[in-house]
């Protein structure tokens, strides 16, 4: 790979890291990690790329321990890239390391996006998180509780996992070709509990968001989040749907069994290679540490970025703090839930060295993003494994925060 073509993967708004990246090469200098072999695009270096040496050595040693095939590391700031590292590999079998630029799926950490994408309608006066859901699906407008009383549904129930609504069996999904085709499924199941009454994770929840999108702005929501979030803010590669080229990029899944890793497939409804699945806004999209650690920064920074204002500040402390009051929520100890996004109300464990009202959220097969407005640090963590027994609570991003926190400091 050429200098040139490293510049042209670097996500365009980083000019502080590509100038750097110029002087070094005109001034002849050396890179730290050995130079990559003319063959092919595999072997990028990583000494193009800030990183703090604790972080890829953990990560490294979750690598020989067959923990983990590889990993992608990002820290940030909300102007900067202070950490960006790969590890291991992408495919063990056909020996693919990992690369910066490899892609994830990233699972739930879709669901922020899909609350930063009601929430610009809600910037723009076109719906409110208290509107009835019913106003924009009507076939939801029916939903009972369980003691047959209406449910009375709002755009803040979905947000916050507290609206009791039953999930579509996996083959009404695996039949789903748009959102719109869920809705019906969604509406013939009734409530689970009343809402409002208590937390319970809800996919269907997030899925009608999506719809919901998609009728007030008039677009598909893959087109909406293209236009206002990924084009804008740089996120090149990110989407529903790899193309070719992104696809050769993806990390292959694992689980660990017998001490080992097994390669696994992505969960059905999301496999890249299934061009004709819904675009599922509670968990769908593919992505990068770099890409995400764009719309990160956006939000550490109440909504703008590059001078480009995507929320409202006020927008963004909604989604971002507390709006599930003492229920209890989340897979971790001591969280609670905002709009779309897991918020740190007493940090422990997993989350010992974040502050309180941190933000941020999980995927299924390990990818994190969590963002500490107190220190004002962003960490992403990109993994593709299977059967972490608690992917939120693993010990891998235990560790990798706590060596990023610190390295940090």
């Amino acid at each position: 790979m050429t200098f040139v073509s490293i510049l042209e993967r670097l996500p365009h708004r980083w000019p502080l890291l590509a100038g750097a990246l110029l002087c070094a090469a005109l001034a002849g200098c050396a890179l730290s990690a050995a130079p990559p072999p003319a063959a092919g695009p595999a072997a990028r270096p990583q000494g193009d790329f800030p990183e703090f040496p604790a972080v890829s050595g953990a990560m490294r040693e979750f690598v020989a321990r067959k923990e983990i095939a590889g990993a992608v590391t990002l820290v940030a700031t909300r102007d900067k890239v202070l950490h960006l590292s790969a590890v291991g590999q992408a495919d063990i079998a056909a020996a693919v390391p990992m690369r910066p630029d490899t892609l994830f799926w990233i699972a739930s950490m879709t669901k922020p996006v899909t609350a930063a994408a009601v929430l610009m309608l809600q910037d723009e006066g076109k719906l409110s998180v208290d509107d009835p859901v019913a106003k924009y699906l009507p076939p939801l407008a029916d939903l009972k509780t369980p003691d047959g009383k209406p449910g009375n549904l709002t755009l803040r129930h979905l947000l916050t996992h507290t609206s009791g609504m039953a999930e579509a069996t996996a083959q009404e999904s695996q039949a789903a070709r748009t959102l719109a085709d869920l809705i019906p499924a969604y509406a013939a199941k009734p409530l689970r509990f009343e809402p409002g009454s208590k937390w319970q994770y809800c996919q269907s929840a997030i899925n009608s968001l999506g719809r919901i999108v998609e009728v007030v702005s008039g677009q598909s929501f893959p087109e909406f989040l293209q236009k206002r979030l990924f084009d804008p803010l740089g996120m090149k590669d990110t989407g529903f749907y790899p193309t070719a080229e992104q696809a050769g990029r993806v990390a292959k899944s694992y689980k660990v069994a017998d001490g080992k890793l097994e390669e696994t497939s992505v969960m059905g409804d999301y496999d890249f290679r299934r061009r004709n699945r819904f675009p599922a806004a509670n968990g769908g999209l593919y992505s990068t540490a770099p890409d995400y650690a764009r719309f990160c920064q956006m939000i550490l920074n109440q909504g703008s970025l590059d001078g480009r204002q995507y929320l409202k500040p006020e927008s963004v402390k909604l989604m971002t703090s507390l709006q599930t009051g003492d229920l209890k929520t989340g897979f971790t100890e001591g969280c609670g839930w905002g709009l779309g996004w897991i918020v740190v109300r007493q940090p422990q464990g997993v989350t010992a060295m974040l502050s309180p009202g941190t933000c941020g959220h999980g995927g299924a097969y390990g990818t994190q993003a969590w963002i500490d407005p107190v220190k004002g640090m962003i960490y992403v963590l990109m993994v593709q494994r299977s059967n972490f027994p608690n992917a939120d609570g693993s010990e891998v991003r235990r560790v990798f925060q706590a060596t990023a926190a610190a390295a940090g400091r």
